[in-house]
């Protein structure tokens, strides 16, 4: 998918999400180890939360925002989800599990901030920044529980 502007970069980030929560749901009855089935259904499910939140800013948010273009200043290679994936979830380990799904919640963080340093108005600044706070307190919380399961 080509990202021009930001209404196309929630487009993104919803499709990134929609197939990284079938991806590991997918993944969560074939996995041998209990816990790491435990961890992929935990994932599974906070990624469709995660996509129904993404997917109520295309409402809320003002047009002029959506329509703001950031053309320039993406790399033209958006985040593929499936180069984290070196191999399907139900072969990874729990902390394998979680190691592949953070780093890909890493590189979209890097992507909000970038944008937010650069975009110029205010509108289209407030929705970066919104959804650059969301995957950073995502991203604590996912952690956070995970490591719960270590716990276990």
């Amino acid at each position: 998918m080509k990202i021009e502007t930001l209404r196309d970069l929630l487009h993104w980030s919803q499709d990134l999400h929609r197939y990284l929560g079938q991806c590991l749901d997918h993944c969560a009855d074939k996995n041998t180890s209990e816990r790491a089935r435990l961890v992929l259904a935990y994932l599974a499910d906070h990624e469709k939360l995660l996509l129904q939140v993404i997917e109520g800013f295309e409402g809320l948010s003002a047009s002029q925002a959506l329509n703001t273009w950031c053309i320039e200043y993406l790399d033209k290679r958006p985040i593929d989800p499936h180069r984290h994936c070196s191999a399907p979830f139900a072969e990874l380990d729990s902390e394998q599990i979680v190691q592949q799904v953070v780093g890909m919640h890493g590189e979209i963080i890097d992507l909000y901030r970038h944008l937010a340093a650069r975009v110029d108005t205010t509108a289209a600044q407030n929705l970066v920044g919104t959804l650059l706070s969301i995957e950073e307190h995502e991203l604590k919380r996912l952690v956070q529980t995970t490591n719960r399961f270590n716990d276990m």
